[in-house]
């Protein structure tokens, strides 16, 4: 007997809202044009900032330099904590765009691609699996998701999982109708996420693999046999030549990298692995996956009620074992952090996207008029501060918001973004202007909103952003003390923070957590909020600086000796 219909609004005929219809040409490169700016906007114009961003460009530059991709450097020390793949697509960037542009906006560029790519594969399985009017709904939520919001556009590892993942939803789509050929995707997708960050992410995928055969029927098959024989013979031919080619150069070294890729690494409740926060990721999803997470929600109540053929089609089983995994992984990680989940929206935008024309009208204008409103609002406030600082400098108030210590800064003016920020404005105007309503439209909107957030984040704010978060100034304020070639220590020196120094100023410390025992004269500290330089027995200080407006870090440079 056939279930009956929801109680929810009645769908829109697909054909009717998607680029599929009338007027799909024009559709479809509004939709790439949103897309290529969302992509394009960020990538290029500041220096590396925290984190991966200034790790993976130290890797990057050193790769560029010394042609060496079996064992990059970092500040000249082997740099082993993850396969390579990142760092030596950085370094592709340096060498065939710089000059013109400057080293680390050449390597970021390499973000930009593995968002294109993120995005393309998206897109793709969701055609496999729900046909071709949904192709473009996920592309539309992982715009307009809020976990991507600056994360996505740095060089780090957990973006290129997310294209291994979006990679990899791709094969197992495909894998229904061509299992050689899905399968063969689907260890593409296991290479990239093993060359951006190891093991885990192709454990993630290896598990969703063999759980499917026990939910499923079609895949206790015979070409799901093949599928995972030629995702194997795929991911080993494309993973282990660097694993090779390590091991040949120099075994410690491969002992230090397999050492890492322990499992207490990855697994916070067993002997010798840190503690785990299960609570973390769950208390941080509800704004991290947003919209994705209640789209999401609404398409397991309504398959979980029998309707629109249940829970049981691959759209929904694949992601959704997916993302169980990913979840349970990242529930149980030690010292967990937000980023880590960024691969977890992939196969959330494919389940938001499956039941987003039976969404009930009422929830589909909330979302609809709450974009429309808050992106409204916050693009006017956005343009009022920026004004109000480029003419009288920033306000107190304003820079108790931003917490920023310093007050008084003044944006500087440059015509081409100016014009940018404000041909976004006017695109955001004209594209939610009053029109047909319809569920599509509700995500679009959401979508456009974000991108005009994003665009004037990385356009008029974008100097005060990076006076925020570059470490330039302060290095070379520091650099101005290192004019002797003395040999200088450094302590809690993170690995940002050691690729920056080298960049910046040419300086490489001998760090004491590797060589306890140096006789270095200097000694560079890196301290957490310190209302002042600490006083160190035995040494003098000779410089202590911050970056512009942050107090969260102090770096303080020493000399043997007393003052």
């Amino acid at each position: 007997m056939r279930a009956p219909r929801p109680y929810v609004s009645e769908p829109m005929d697909p054909t009717e809202v998607s680029p599929s219809g009338e007027y799909r040409a024009f559709k479809a490169a509004g939709l790439l044009l949103l897309a290529l700016a969302w992509i394009v906007l960020g990538l290029v114009g500041h220096d590396p900032w925290k984190f991966d961003d200034a790790t993976n460009f130290g890797v990057a530059l050193d790769i560029a330099q010394r042609g060496d991709v079996v064992v990059p450097y970092l500040a000249d020390e082997p740099f082993l904590g993850r396969p390579p793949l990142l760092p030596a697509l950085g370094a592709i960037g340096i060498k065939a765009l710089s000059p013109p542009l400057e080293p680390y906006n050449a390597a970021r560029l390499g973000a930009g691609l593995l968002l294109a790519l993120m995005l393309t594969f998206a897109a793709l399985a969701s055609r496999e699996f729900s046909g071709r009017a949904f192709r473009w709904l996920p592309m539309l939520v992982l715009i307009g998701t809020l976990g991507f919001w600056d994360r996505a556009h740095a060089l780090s590892g957990e973006l290129g999982v997310a294209v291994g993942v979006a990679i990899a939803l791709y094969g197992f789509a495909l894998a229904l109708r061509r299992p050689w050929f899905g399968g063969a995707w689907l260890g593409i997708g296991i290479a990239v996420a093993f060359g951006s960050r190891g093991l885990q992410g192709p454990a993630w995928l290896a598990i969703s693999a063999l759980l499917l055969p026990l939910i499923g029927s079609p895949w206790r098959t015979r070409a799901y046999v093949a599928t995972l024989a030629s995702a194997t013979l795929v991911a080993l031919a494309l993973s282990l030549p660097w694993v090779v080619a390590l091991h040949a150069r120099d075994p410690a070294l491969f002992d230090a990298w397999w050492g890492s890729e322990a499992l207490e690494k990855y697994v916070g409740f067993i002997a010798g692995a840190q503690p785990a926060d299960p609570t973390y990721h769950l208390r941080n999803l509800p704004w991290f996956a947003w919209p994705a997470l209640p789209l999401l929600m609404w398409t397991f109540w309504t398959r979980g009620h029998g309707f629109n053929g249940g829970l049981r089609e691959p759209g929904i089983i694949v992601p959704g074992v997916l993302s169980a995994v990913i979840l349970l992984n990242l529930l149980v990680s030690p010292e967990p952090r937000v980023i880590s989940a960024l691969p977890l929206l992939v196969p959330f935008a494919l389940l938001a996207t499956v039941e987003i024309d039976s969404l009930a009208r009422g929830l589909s204008g909330f979302l609809d008029w709450f974009g429309i409103l808050t992106f409204g609002v916050l693009a006017l406030v956005v343009w009022v501060m920026w004004i109000d600082a480029r003419v009288f400098g920033m306000s107190s108030r304003v820079a108790v918001l931003f917490q920023d210590t310093e007050i008084g800064f003044q944006p500087t003016f440059h015509l081409g973004r100016t014009l940018i920020a404000v041909f976004l404005t006017v695109l955001w105007i004209i594209l939610v202007r009053p029109a047909r309503r319809s569920n599509r439209r509700a995500v679009l909107n959401w979508a456009v909103g974000v991108t005009l957030l994003w665009g004037l984040y990385s356009t008029i704010w974008l100097p005060y952003l990076d006076s925020r978060r570059s470490y330039r100034t302060m290095i070379e304020s520091a650099a101005l003390h290192l004019l002797t070639p003395d040999c200088v220590a450094s302590r809690d020196l993170g690995e940002p923070q050691r690729a920056l120094f080298q960049y910046f100023a040419g300086l490489r410390t001998v760090r004491e957590e590797v060589n306890p025992d140096n006789d270095c004269p200097l000694l560079l500290v890196q301290y957490g909020r310190q209302p002042a330089a600490p006083e160190l027995a035995g040494y003098r200080i000779m410089w202590d600086g911050h970056r512009r407006g942050d107090d969260s870090e102090r770096y303080v440079l020493y000399r043997k000796g007393t003052p």
